[in-house]
């Protein structure tokens, strides 16, 4: 089984364990789920659906870059972008959650030279990062959230 069609396999999975970690999250205020040992920081971003509307919320790796925080969106290497991209293509003002802090954001892809400034951040913040880019065509695009 290929990485692509086992990733395929293992959305679902994926989703419910994000669920459980927002939850947790939100419940302790972000105590629990903020910072791991020996993991990258999350943040909890808050997004439309493009074409339902519908309020999701997805746990994030973040690299802090004040003022503003950038996300990446890696999908894992997938061929595709996450859903969340396109969200926040449609609807750039939103919500993230820091931990117990609740900030309202815009949301812009980063240009090509913020891009070039920004991804050995990026890699430095997740190594895995390196690993997603060589593994997909498209260019994993770094979203800034700057405060609004």
């Amino acid at each position: 089984m290929d990485r692509m069609t086992l990733a395929d396999w293992s959305w679902p999975v994926l989703r419910r364990l994000m669920g459980g970690h927002v939850l947790v999250y939100r419940l302790t205020n972000g105590t629990v789920g903020h910072r791991f040992p020996g993991a990258p920081p999350m943040l909890l971003l808050t997004h439309v659906g493009a074409r339902s509307g519908t309020q999701r919320t997805t746990p994030l790796v973040y690299v802090d870059d004040p003022p503003n925080v950038v996300i990446v969106a890696s999908k894992g290497g997938y061929p595709k972008h996450p859903a969340w991209y396109h969200n926040l293509r449609a609807h750039p003002d939103t919500m993230v959650q820091i931990g117990a802090e609740h900030r309202e954001v815009h949301a812009r892809v980063a240009t090509a030279q913020e891009r070039e400034r920004l991804w050995p951040m990026a890699v430095a913040t997740y190594a895995g990062y390196r690993g997603y880019q060589q593994r997909t065509k498209r260019e994993i695009p770094l979203v800034i959230l700057e405060p609004r």
